[in-house]
């Protein structure tokens, strides 16, 4: 099972930061306040971002390759 398909049998295809901030091992003030910066990790779980409303989102497929390019 690749990472993509793990996160989404776990949490669908949007996650929300709570669930990102789990899936990273940070508390989501702290993954809230760390997406703010200008650090390149950064700008690419932003640019996963999904605003619907005021609720924030993170398409699950683009995080998962985030991690995986991580690694």
């Amino acid at each position: 099972m690749t990472k993509e398909q793990a996160l989404i049998s776990k949490y669908g295809t949007l996650m929300t930061l709570v669930h990102l901030a789990q899936e990273l091992h940070r508390s989501p003030d702290g993954l809230r306040i760390s997406l703010r910066s200008n650090a390149v990790w950064a700008s690419q779980v932003n640019a996963a971002r999904k605003k619907f409303g005021r609720r924030v989102y993170f398409d699950t497929a683009q995080i998962a390759a985030i991690i995986d390019s991580m690694n």
